[in-house]
Order: C-alpha cells, then structure tokens, then sequence
C-alpha cells in the first residue's frame, strides 16, 4: 500500500473535462460517472473529471470539433456522427450487421475494432474505448410498425450519418438527419412523427410522452466511443494516459452491463406510460429491403466489411 500511495504522489494534478449530449439518466452519463470514480479511486484524487451532461458545450459535431482544436477535452460520443470525421466508422453502422452483442464487442474490442479507433489520430483525436449506445428501435406518433411498407412517408429523425439516412431512405421513410437536441423539440412540436434509438436512450428522455408506438427492430447496432482531444492526450504525462486508457475501457464495459441490466425493466416502464411495444416485427422482411444499402457501401469501407462478416461467421 505504502508503495503504490509513493507512486500515486508521483501522479501531477490533472483536471479533464468530459462532456455528451444526453441527461443523467442515460447510458453516458453512466459511463461518464464510471469513468470519473475510477480515475479518482486510481490516482488518489490526482485526476479529477468534470462533467458536462445535457449538450451543455454543445451537439456531438460541436464536441468532437472541439476536441480536434482543444478546446474540449474529451466526450462520450455516438459512433454515427465519429464516422463524418473517420468514413471507416460507418461500417459498424450497416443495418443488421450485427446478430447480437456479444458479436458486436468481439469485433469492437478485437483486432478490427482498435485498428479503426486507431484511424482517429488521423484527424487530431484519440479514441480510448468503445462504449455502448446499443441495438437501435424504431418510435413513432403515427402508426404501428410491423414491415418496411409501414415506413413509407414516415418524417423519422435519423443521426446525421449517410448511412443512417441512406438505410431509411430504402425502407421508404422520409429520413430527416438532425442533431439529437432538436430533435427533441420537432417530437414535442409534431414536425417529425418519430425517431430510432436504443430502448435507454428511449427510456431516459421519456419519449413515451410524444411517441406512441415502439418497434423492436434493432435494425443497427450503435457503438459509443470515449473520445479524448489528441493534443491534451499528448499533453498528459504517460502514467496519467496509462490511467484515463484503462479507466475508459472500465467504464465502457461497466455501461454495457448497465444496457443489459435494465433494459427489460425500461420496456416495462415505457408499456406503462402508454407505448404499444412489438416486440417481434417482420425482421426478414426488414433485412431484405436494406440489401441495396451493402451494395451501396459493400466496397466503400476497403475491406473491413468482409473481415467483420468472416469474423462473424
């Protein structure tokens, strides 16, 4: 104990701050907090996180922009709007890639996973882990959804990603990309009839208040990325980055099992509020209709989508 308390004061001072763009009861926050309670339990209180929640320092573009310059250290972020920095994340994004998510973490936390998180230098970031968004389902004021031709003309938020709103396109929605924090508002004043998230993201902003109807198609599943500004990584003495790596991939594990956790409970709470939940759409139908989108893309990501297919195999 003596020795690792001398090595802890050999730590310098450091203070970092984290933000995202959801509220305190969502999956990020979680992370986020995570993440802050094991650099402090690690360091002896020598590295201190802030945290900024609410898109208080503004939308995930904002942040990771930000980051490039370092003016923001550091964020929990979406995956779809990483992939307008780096194309290479979008190929995580594919409808139906994924057959569950022990196959996603495999493939996130493997060998092509870090090779692409790895491609963030490139553009002044450094990733540190892949956390959790999750499996993504539809939500709607309109109708219920059970096959893609329940889609057609559906005004559905989607990430600004050209995947997402490619994906949506094919299945005959009227794909409208936006940041996250207006979109909230065009659900409460009816100028879209829905949007696609996680069941937690579902959950944590009470979207049962405007949405009547949820379909679990878990069309895509979503990865988080803890992201950090690479000139204050590079700024960091090698034992304070040797700390915040570790502590990210912790936290980012710990938000998976969070996801996993309460994810049964969240579905109970939204039935209760009101949501008619199907729980078993026409997945099938669902997967051939997006077949247009692998051959739009199948070539676009050089060969990552054949090595994360022959990995799933």
């Amino acid at each position: 104990m003596a020795a690792g308390s001398a090595a802890m004061a050999d730590i310098p001072s450091t203070s970092l701050r984290l933000a995202h763009v959801v509220n305190s009861d969502d999956t990020y926050h979680l992370a986020a907090e995570r993440f802050q309670e094991i650099l402090d339990e690690q360091s002896d209180g020598a590295v201190s996180v802030e945290i900024f929640p609410n898109a208080s320092l503004g939308d995930e573009r904002t942040l990771l922009e930000g980051m490039q310059i370092g003016t923001v250290d550091m964020g929990v972020i979406t995956n779809g709007p990483v992939a307008n920095f780096v194309d290479e994340f979008s190929v995580f994004e594919l409808p139906f890639l994924f057959p569950t998510a022990e196959a996603a973490y495999d493939v996130l936390d493997g060998e092509i996973g870090q090779e692409i998180l790895g491609k963030l230098e490139g553009v002044n970031l450094k990733g540190l882990a892949f956390a959790e968004r999750g499996f993504r389902n539809i939500t709607n004021s309109r109708n219920p959804i059970n096959e893609p031709a329940d889609l057609d003309g559906l005004r559905l938020r989607v990430i600004e990603n050209e995947v997402y709103v490619d994906t949506f396109r094919t299945l005959g929605a009227n794909a409208v990309p936006m940041a996250w924090t207006e979109a909230l508002t065009a659900l409460q004043q009816g100028t879209i009839d829905g949007q696609e998230n996680p069941i937690n993201a579902i959950y944590a902003f009470n979207l049962a208040e405007t949405q009547d109807y949820l379909t679990m198609t878990r069309h895509i599943y979503a990865p988080a990325l803890f992201v950090m500004s690479l000139p204050k990584w590079n700024a960091l003495p090698e034992e304070v980055q040797t700390l915040v790596q570790d502590a990210a991939v912790e936290a980012s594990a710990y938000a998976r099992a969070q996801n996993a956790e309460a994810q049964a409970e969240q579905l109970a709470a939204l039935e209760a509020a009101g949501m008619e939940i199907n729980e078993s759409p026409d997945i099938e139908a669902f997967r051939e209709a997006v077949a247009p989108i692998y051959e739009q893309y199948g070539q676009q990501f050089g060969d990552y989508l054949p090595r994360i297919q022959e990995a799933l195999e």
